[in-house]
């Protein structure tokens, strides 16, 4: 058993209780390697952020747990050497599925875990969240649940249609299991492919596919319902033309990709939804810079004269989202 506090690492109460009242979100960032994790300290050291580092189950096969505990604990060194005094860094499961995942998370150094029972029925998904809450709360790691079904595909999750979460659900819900955020569903989904042509309108300025408004009056409802509780958003990336068209001039085939408008995370970020999880973005800038890196000198063969420009494209990715879109910069 491996405490995340001798890791250095914190969970996330306090955190999103300031970010709650003080009307911002805190980044939840995907990573599966090392530049992205240097790109996200980098980034949240100089805004002066808190951060959350979100490991997927896909991303803990690819990059070995043992690794990644160690990882962790390495980004909250290198958040000092940059000259962060206290920094403020959770390490997070993302879309846990079992308690056997989350309870191998936890005992490996996690600070924060998701179960993910929303495919399930109702009951089953409160029992199997209050099962993982009561085996984290006794080690102080907190956990996220989630109510309603987010379309869309990203590593190993993936659903067709999405499902509203159902206002009149959550306070029964977050009751019984105990759980201290709620994943919510109003519109928001995974993967850089989030609708379908069908579903968004046609820019007539720039003929790029516009998607369709997140459900606010579904999250008003919710926070009528659970005031002050703190409120997860996934499937949150807004998907960069910019760097779409990079990837697609280079040689890509991204067709119809589109995302969620950053001005409506930024509403969202001014509610009770203080935890914001952004994933396809960052491999959209990484992929976009490796793509140019290696279109404009293909004899290059060393993976820094690449990888370099992907991480600094990483971190710049990353500070916009802190500082223009959840706000959440000089908290520290």
């Amino acid at each position: 058993m491996i405490s995340y506090k001798t890791l250095g690492l914190v969970n996330t109460r306090e955190m999103f209780k300031k970010a709650v009242k003080g009307g911002y979100a805190i980044p939840a960032f995907n990573f599966n390697n090392m530049e992205q994790l240097q790109a996200i300290i980098m980034a949240a050291v100089e805004t002066k952020s808190p951060v959350i580092l979100q490991v997927s189950r896909g991303a803990r096969d690819y990059a070995n747990q043992t690794l990644l505990r160690y990882m962790a604990e390495g980004a909250v060194e290198y958040a000092k050497e940059l000259g962060c005094a206290k920094p403020e860094i959770v390490l997070h499961l993302d879309h846990g599925d079992s308690f056997e995942t989350c309870k191998s998370c936890i005992d490996m150094g996690f600070s924060s875990v998701m179960i993910d029972g929303s495919h399930l029925p109702y009951d089953e998904n409160v029992a199997l969240t209050k099962k993982v809450v009561e085996y984290a709360h006794q080690f102080d790691v907190t956990v996220e649940g989630e109510l309603g079904v987010l379309a869309g595909v990203e590593d190993e999750v993936s659903a067709e249609e999405s499902h509203y979460t159902k206002p009149e659900e959550v306070v029964d819900f977050v009751t019984k299991t105990g759980c201290d955020s709620l994943a919510i569903s109003i519109g928001t989904s995974h993967g850089a492919y989030k609708f379908t042509p069908e579903q968004c309108t046609v820019d007539p300025e720039t003929g790029r596919l516009l998607p369709p408004p997140l459900a606010f009056d579904v999250l008003e409802a919710i926070e009528k319902e659970l005031p002050g509780f703190p409120i997860v958003l996934h499937g949150s990336s807004s998907v960069p033309q910019d760097d779409v068209d990079t990837i697609n001039k280079y040689g890509g085939k991204m067709v119809a990709a589109v995302g969620i408008p950053e001005e409506q995370l930024r509403k969202a970020a001014k509610s009770a939804v203080c935890k914001i999880n952004i994933d396809s973005d960052s491999r959209l800038a990484m992929t976009a810079a490796v793509r140019k890196a290696l279109a404009e000198k293909p004899a290059e063969f060393d993976p820094r004269k690449y990888l370099g420009p992907a991480r600094a494209s990483m971190k710049e990715l990353y500070m916009h989202k802190i500082v223009n879109v959840l706000g959440s910069n000089d908290k520290i």
